[in-house]
């Protein structure tokens, strides 16, 4: 059934999506203990890659060499992002690692900026990081933490190079071939990792409904939400993202947060709708 026989009106289709995703990645953490970090992303990602391959069905003969010089990065960034966000979420809270990689996105959007509203933000986004680093909480992993950071940066360089091919290739060809490439980098790491070895028909199906929770129902969501709200309407709402993170991390893998956590997700919450609120375009 297509998501427009709901009718669902745009706000409720973002945080239906925003919901979809985090729940995907509370079932992506229950699979790290059975085929591991890179095994899970290599399962969505590779699910994934099939789904929209076969969806689009993009003609690789037709893509010139400008649209293969960006939609390339564009997947190896996002393959990049999904995998280093799994190692991260391996480490630490979801809502945590959530909240440190929106730092990515929020510097994107205001980098270069001279204005001093804009540099609050990024204090205060800094402030809700150094309430979460591990000097401050002997049980948050060093590692994960710069896993987190590195999927935001990965992310916004996703950001940028989305933006790009979207102006030169037709989005389902881009994202489904974009995926391709993710998929083809990340595969490697969960042989490597060896985490097929224990899949079995139920993992499989967890690996479905993974992509299925993670990429093809909030895309979906997301499509059809752009076309009625105003990016900016739609970019606050995404401010959300950490704080469902942290429900469902609570919800369904008992993921607490302390209070200098909880602060931090709202001050990186603040300063992503801040942000927004404020920007010139």
């Amino acid at each position: 059934m297509k998501i427009r026989e709901f009718n669902l009106p745009p706000v409720p289709a973002v945080l239906l999506a925003i919901i979809s995703v985090q729940c995907g990645a509370a079932i992506a953490k229950t699979l790290f203990p059975v085929i591991g970090a890179a095994g899970t992303a290599s399962l969505r990602i590779g699910i994934s890659a099939l789904i929209l391959l076969l969806a689009y069905r993009p003609n690789f003969k037709n893509i010139t060499r400008a649209q293969w010089k960006i939609v390339i990065p564009y997947g190896v960034s996002l393959g990049a992002m999904n995998l280093v966000f799994y190692f991260a979420i391996e480490r630490i809270p979801i809502g945590l690692a959530v909240t440190l990689e929106f730092v990515g996105p929020l510097l994107l959007a205001i980098i270069g900026s001279k204005r001093l509203i804009d540099y609050c933000w990024v204090l205060l986004a800094a402030i809700g990081i150094l309430f979460i680093a591990p000097w401050t909480n002997d049980r948050l992993d060093s590692l994960g933490v710069l896993f987190a950071l590195l999927a935001g940066a990965f992310w916004a360089g996703y950001i940028v190079l989305g933006g790009k091919i979207s102006k030169i290739m037709n989005s389902g060809y881009a994202v489904s071939t974009g995926m391709l490439f993710a998929a083809i980098l990340v595969l490697p790491f969960g042989f490597l990792e060896n985490g097929f070895v224990n899949l079995t028909p139920k993992f499989f199906g967890m690996g479905i409904a993974l992509a299925l929770l993670s990429s093809a129902i909030p895309f979906t969501l997301e499509m059809k939400a752009l076309g009625q709200l105003p990016p900016r309407t739609f970019s606050i709402l995404m401010s959300l993202e950490p704080a469902a993170a942290s429900i469902c991390g609570f919800i369904f893998l008992q993921e607490n947060l302390n209070l200098y956590e909880i602060f931090a997700v709202i001050c990186v919450i603040i300063a992503s709708a801040g942000s927004t609120l404020t920007a010139k375009k």
